[in-house]
């Protein structure tokens, strides 16, 4: 190596390339404007800023100064060509930052020393700028066209495909398509629940009234903001989510004040034959004797508002005077009478009793908005009736029947009135009578013209019969488990009930995580949207059940407390039948009196002649039997009853179920 030649082990730069001869030692160095670079700084070329040369990242492997090695290789100046012997540009002062290494000052605070050639880190992820979207898979871009309606819609998270999570593609459902109903199905802990919450946010953000049926009782937070957790976090960053700690504006409701909540009760006139007999586990003879002793109420004008008033005609029809009163329309056999009453015995005996009774509530509460516009989230507290689920699922259906009784017709609206959420609803269906299912096939398929859309939360689509299944238009299937063969038949009857698709249903549905569902719904124009995996947002409200003093401070609070918290109890068919049997002894008490005075003989004071006849000189005469049952009180009630009512028999619903007017 020549002495002058400088080492690029200690100066960064890379040796003359072979073919240049090197500077003669003594050689005085290049003019200042031409002076050979210094480490960290990359010689200008033609059509490339020096600023840009400077900050890009090099190559692997390529050295500070490659491109001015090769210019010399190939005969190129980096400076503009021109003579050899052109002479140098007038000197100028020397620039510390492009001096020669030899002459290069030291590193002082006012001069900073050059820097490294190292790549630069990368930011830090929190405030790097989003990175720039992949183009989909033409399968994800053809599923992801059929979730972008142009009107409001829920978004219910990102599409899954090939494993991975594509937050670009957004699935969504048209606001206007949830009339339409829908089924929340997957096995335990897959993550319904939460679902329910989802959807009931952003239901009530955009003005529409949600009912949710809270069987385990954590769905009491959605009236308070979520708590970030690390969870949260990630699952806001996978789907992109802009999560924000927001509650909705919510009532709490109780079945007949059971539990945290405003007492929800109904009378049995407005439950009617066909949902109590469900209630009652009544056979299908037993609840046509059942529906011909709600008609004989209605005919009397005898008001059947708690059970016992039930009990006091069921009484009365197999009672020495009623017997004969339904012989002319089938009558009624003591062994079913027997039933009944057993039953409803047995029925009060777990403390039924308090469901039915007045105040009546009034399902239009259910309709209600916040004055900010958001609708109310109606959440009806059942966990303590987890143990008598045959009653609360049945109560869910009568608040359904009395809505779509009071409702007007109102075809298709961009947003529905209410979306009624009916969790557990395998346990409607159990053992139910044909003309139950019946009955709620009609209503589900009619509700929807209402306003009212029906979303049914269960773990299989089998526990939904066919004729309900085949109104439910949007789908929701969280995890199944195939452990058992019976599981393996639920997987396979699952699949079936889908739109074909890209995906391999069976091995999808047992591979998705907690908070991820299949994903099926009607797009804007009524059709259905392609199968979607995905990967649902995390609600922004409390995932877990509120604070017990919180939620009871709402529900005294409640503007609703006071007017259906105390129990009425006024003149029914119980009242009228005790008295009207009161009466009865009475009468025939003063009757055995009478025979007893007529037939017992006269004592010696009194065996004389008696007086003669003449106004008050005797006793009075007995009256006829038809004068006796005309003074009768039972008659009297029961002719003010029929007079008032005349010519009324109270119109019942598809369910038998009464209907007032509002």
């Amino acid at each position: 190596m020549n002495d002058g030649e400088t080492s690029p082990e200690t100066t960064g730069t890379s040796p003359e390339p072979p073919g240049t001869a090197p500077e003669p030692p003594g050689t005085a160095p290049e003019p200042p404007g031409t002076a050979p670079e210094t480490p960290g700084t990359a010689p200008e070329t033609p059509g490339t800023a020096a600023e840009a040369s400077a900050t890009a990242p090099r190559a692997a492997g390529t050295p500070p100064r490659a491109t001015e090695a090769s210019s010399r290789a190939t005969g190129a100046s980096p400076q503009p060509p021109g003579p050899a012997d052109t002479p140098p540009p007038p000197p100028q002062a020397p620039d510390p930052s492009t001096a020669p290494p030899s002459e290069a000052p030291a590193p002082t605070p006012e001069t900073p020393a050059p820097l490294p050639e190292a790549p630069a880190p990368p930011p830090e992820a929190s405030v790097a700028p989003p990175a720039p979207e992949t183009p989909l898979p033409p399968p994800a871009q053809r599923i992801a066209a059929g979730y972008a309606p142009t009107g409001p819609a829920l978004d219910l998270g990102a599409l899954l495909w090939d494993g991975r999570c594509l937050p670009e593609a957004r699935v969504r459902v048209p606001l206007a398509m949830l009339n339409r109903h829908g089924l929340v199905a997957g096995a335990t802990g897959t993550g319904k629940t939460k679902t329910l919450q989802l959807f009931a946010e952003q239901l009530s953000a955009q003005g529409v009234p949600v009912f949710l049926a809270d069987v385990k009782g954590d769905l009491s937070g959605i009236s308070e903001p979520g708590a970030v957790n690390d969870r949260i976090r990630s699952r806001a960053a996978e789907v992109r989510q802009h999560w924000t700690p927001n509650g909705s504006p919510a009532e709490f409701y109780a079945l007949g004040g059971q539990g945290h909540g405003v007492p929800l009760r109904a009378t049995v006139t407005s439950f009617g034959p066909l949902l109590l007999s469900k209630v009652l586990e009544l056979n299908q003879t037993q609840e046509q004797s059942l529906a011909l002793i709600f008609h004989y109420a209605d005919a009397k004008g005898l008001e059947l508002i708690d059970l016992k008033d039930l009990r006091a005609v069921v009484a009365f029809l197999t009672s020495d005077e009623g017997r004969g009163e339904l012989k002319g329309i089938g009558g009624l056999s003591a062994a079913t009478a027997g039933v009944i009453l057993r039953s409803l015995t047995a029925f009060e005996a777990q403390g039924m009793a308090d469901f039915f009774g007045e105040p009546e509530f009034d399902t239009g509460e259910f309709l209600r908005t916040a004055g900010d516009g958001r609708g109310v989230v109606s959440v009806l507290e059942l966990p303590s009736v987890q143990d008598r689920p045959r009653l609360f699922s049945t109560f869910l259906m009568w608040l359904l029947a009395d809505l779509f009784h009071d409702l007007p017709e109102v075809g298709d609206l961009d947003r529905p009135k209410l979306v009624f959420f009916f969790d557990e609803a395998h346990l409607l269906f159990d053992d139910a009578s044909k003309a139950f299912l019946e009955s709620i096939t009609q209503t589900v398929r009619l509700i929807r013209s209402k306003g009212v859309g029906v979303f049914f939360v269960t773990q299989t689509p089998k526990d939904v019969p066919g004729d309900v299944l085949g109104q439910l238009g949007n789908r929701i299937q969280h995890a199944l488990r195939a452990f058992t063969p019976d599981d393996q038949k639920a997987l396979k009857a699952t699949v079936r009930t889908f739109p074909d698709s890209a995906y391999d249903l069976e091995e999808v549905l047992t591979g998705l995580g907690i908070g991820e569902a299949v994903v099926t719904v009607l797009g804007e124009t009524g059709a259905p949207t392609p199968v979607a995996a995905t990967r649902l947002r995390a609600p922004e409200s409390l995932m877990g059940p509120a604070d017990e003093a919180a939620l009871d401070h709402a529900v005294r609070g409640s503007a609703l407390y006071e007017r259906y918290a105390q129990p009425v109890d006024r003149e029914t068919a119980y009242e009228k039948l005790t008295a009207g049997q009161e009466e009865r002894e009475r009468e025939r008490a003063a009757a055995r009196a009478t025979r007893t005075g007529q037939t017992q003989p006269r004592s010696g004071a009194e065996s004389g002649p008696g007086p003669v006849s003449g106004p008050g000189s005797g006793p009075a005469p007995e009256p006829s039997m038809l004068e006796q049952v005309v003074a009768s009180g039972v008659f009297r009630s029961l002719a003010r009853s029929v007079g008032t009512q005349l010519g009324r028999e109270i119109t019942r619903s598809l369910f038998g179920t009464a209907r007032r007017r509002r």
